[in-house]
């Protein structure tokens, strides 16, 4: 059986909570029909995994839950504890009041067929929108009124927890993303957490499969694909309003490369500096056009050439290379300034055509040989990202 741990007021949980987020629409590879569902659910409390994980904005799950409450309840087989969430609507933050609250939490009730909810689990989308503190009060309010045994948070980060700490409504859990990839918890908030009674729900622990043996001994990621591993659902509106999939982005523009590398590094290095900053990268936006060069070395080699002098004739021609400087500046003692001049990245292939254009044939033969190298526009692949799913639970 499952070892148990006390959470809040006496409440207790199993050590791994079932998460019922892959079953949300458009969240899983495979979709599995109820019945297997409710079969894998069943073998699950015979293990004493009796505790599940769940959210009103996980599309169809509570509804599904609440099939399997009946289930078990028509077959006077024990029912699992449900944790759901309360996550008001983006748009409705400005505008929520109390009976918008009891309505979502009345409608988890009838979803999940429970005449109380174990454990309710508030996320507030934007700190930016002032609520969030009327809001617990009034999920205190019906924790009173016995529509909910248990209040809880989920994604909160250390100041807003204590600010929430500080109303005096019992607060039993704080679920956030917690693991040897993500240890942001440990910068405050679990020992915040620990002094204050509240119990760290953890998901994201094994990174949503990544964390596992499946991966031993497999062969390196491929060059130039991009990993990155972010919390399901806390993420999911920084990612759609900024294009960025990261809590924080900052985009440079511009139409030079190499100073937008520069800047973006200067930048980073800012980032890093500021106190609670982790993971701070520069990352180039999938889509953004690149030019990729096939190398025929045999070619090089027949006219005396190396990958050098092909990097160089088409960093001349497509990025750029300065080709007149103003001498007068530096007489002046001002710095030296030169003037670059670029083809569009639209005609890469016929720029490095004019720059080899005698190489197309074997000297003396007039026989076409080919060029010792072609280039071709083409966009950035797209990176691979992994979201961290929400099961297991510690």
């Amino acid at each position: 059986m499952i070892p148990t741990i006390g959470v809040g007021d006496g409440y207790r949980v199993p050590r791994v909570i079932l998460g019922a987020w892959q079953q949300s629409s458009g969240h899983s590879a495979r979709v599995a029909g109820p019945e297997e569902i409710f079969s894998t659910w069943d073998q699950a409390l015979a293990r004493g995994l009796d505790t599940f994980d769940c959210a009103d904005i996980y599309t169809g799950v509570e509804a599904l839950i609440g099939d399997y409450v009946r289930r078990r309840r028509a077959a006077g087989a024990g029912i699992p504890k449900v944790h759901t969430k309360f996550v008001p609507d983006l748009a409705a933050l400005r505008t929520i009041d109390r009976g918008y609250v009891e309505r979502i939490v009345d409608r988890s009730l009838t979803r999940l067929a429970l005449d109380r909810l174990d454990l309710v689990q508030f996320h507030w989308w934007d700190y930016q929108v002032p609520g969030y503190l009327e809001v617990m009060g009034w999920l205190g309010e019906l924790a009173r009124a016995a529509k909910i045994a248990h209040l809880g948070l989920t994604n909160f980060d250390t100041a807003r927890t204590r600010e929430l700490l500080a109303l005096g409504v019992p607060i039993a859990t704080a679920q956030v993303q917690y693991s040897v990839l993500d240890q942001r918890p440990e910068r405050g908030l679990a020992a915040m957490a620990a002094a204050a009674g509240v119990g760290l729900v953890c998901y994201g622990t094994v990174a949503g499969g990544f964390l596992s043996e499946r991966w031993l001994g497999q062969p390196e990621p491929a060059p130039g694909i991009d990993y990155n591993f972010t919390a399901p659902m806390a993420m999911r509106l920084d990612e759609a309003i900024s294009g960025v999939r990261t809590e924080l982005g900052i985009k440079v523009f511009g139409d030079s490369l190499p100073i937008l590398q520069q800047k973006a590094a200067e930048i980073r290095d800012i980032v890093a500096k500021i106190p609670g900053a982790a993971d701070v990268s520069v990352d180039v936006s999938a889509g953004a056009m690149q030019v990729e060069l096939d190398l025929h070395r045999a070619a090089l080699a027949r006219y005396g050439l190396n990958v050098s002098d092909v990097r160089e004739a088409v960093q001349s021609g497509i990025g750029g290379a300065t080709a007149i400087e103003d001498v007068g500046n530096r007489r002046a003692g001002r710095p030296r300034r030169g003037s670059t001049p670029s083809f569009p990245i639209a005609t890469a292939r016929s720029s490095f055509a004019r720059t080899f254009p005698s190489l197309s044939t074997r000297p003396g033969s007039g026989r076409p040989t080919g060029r010792p190298a072609n280039a071709r526009p083409t966009r950035r692949p797209h990176p691979v990202r992994a979201r961290c799913s929400m099961a297991p639970k510690t």
